[in-house]
């Protein structure tokens, strides 16, 4: 795998990324935005989390995924009893009396934390330093994690029974918070006739370890224009209530406004949806078509916007129109 120069590397990672998003598409239907947007935060190399009630596909659809990326994957169910030496692994003392490490399903590329909110804090934050370091650390040991590495996590909405809600340090690592709704009628009738036949679907390995890792870096390269960034870190200031660019609607409804990870998110996922187009550096548009994905998960409502009724994305959609 070797291109000429950079330019023909976005001209391959266009044609990978269509070839990669119909296979996905092949068992997923009717959630091509959802798709999009998951193959966009593996491209920039984020942690994404899913939230849609049961029934919606997020599992089906990391686990296609994974298959499509030829990856190693694992999955972790996160139930109330689930301690954190069951997804890092723990040490055990063996026939020779001597300590050993045996790996948890932490040690894999792709990551299925499912239902990742119903277990308590505690166990959530073993995840933190994977999702942060690309490591693990057990009994004062560091253990390296493979490239590459994503966790992809499902979350039931918060009303649910038997839910806990994320803390937000571990929130903050995803780049990408995706809400999945019910499919329209006509997909549906699909699902339905695809799920209950006998009908088997193969899943082709589309890219490798090695490729993803060169798209990774090449995203990374890609030039972003000064307004560019400064449209992304004013975007995300707006959020942010007492300060001198606070817009009016953050200073009524929101607690606590986005972070600097929030800003340099929305710069990789606009490059990255940039690339997937075909443009060799991003514009404010390609800002504008991942902000609610980047900011959603990073804005805390006062309750003066429960009261009044104000969600989250209704504030984000006020902030992009000035």
């Amino acid at each position: 795998m070797t291109y000429t120069n950079d330019i023909e590397a976005v001209e391959a990672l266009v044609r990978k990324h269509e070839t990669l998003r119909k296979e996905v598409e092949k068992v997923i239907i009717g959630q091509q935005q959802v798709v999009e947007d998951v193959l966009i935060s593996l491209f920039g190399r984020g942690h994404c989390l899913l939230i849609g009630v049961p029934g919606l596909a997020k599992t089906l659809l990391i686990n296609t995924t994974a298959k499509a990326l030829g990856l190693k994957y694992s999955r972790i169910q996160f139930t109330p009893d689930l301690m954190p030496s069951d997804i890092v692994g723990t040490e055990i003392l063996d026939e020779n009396r001597k300590f050993r490490f045996i790996q948890g399903p932490v040690f894999a590329n792709i990551i299925l934390a499912d239902e990742i909110n119903r277990t308590p804090p505690k166990t959530q934050s073993a995840l933190l330093e994977a999702m942060q370091e690309k490591n693990v650390t057990v009994a004062g040991n560091t253990y390296q994690l493979a490239e590459p590495f994503f966790v992809l996590a499902t979350q039931n909405p918060i009303e649910q029974e038997g839910t806990y809600p994320l803390p937000e340090a571990q929130l903050d690592r995803f780049m990408f918070n995706i809400l999945l709704s019910y499919p329209d009628f006509k997909d549906e009738v699909s699902i339905v006739s695809e799920t209950t036949s006998d009908k088997e679907i193969s899943i082709d390995v589309i890219l490798s370890a090695d490729e993803i890792i060169y798209f990774q870096n090449l995203i990374r390269r890609i030039p972003v224009v000064d307004n560019v960034i400064q449209y992304a870190v004013k975007l995300v200031s707006k959020t942010r209530p007492g300060s001198s660019l606070a817009h009016p609607i953050a200073d009524k409804y929101i607690s606590w406004g986005a972070g600097p990870r929030a800003s340099q998110y929305l710069i990789i996922g606009a490059k990255c949806h940039a690339a997937l187009y075909g443009k060799f550096s991003p514009d404010i548009e390609d800002v504008k078509k991942v902000a609610a994905l980047v900011l959603r998960h990073r804005i805390v409502r006062n309750y003066k916007a429960e009261a009044d009724g104000i969600s989250v994305d209704a504030m984000i959609e006020e902030l992009l129109k000035n």
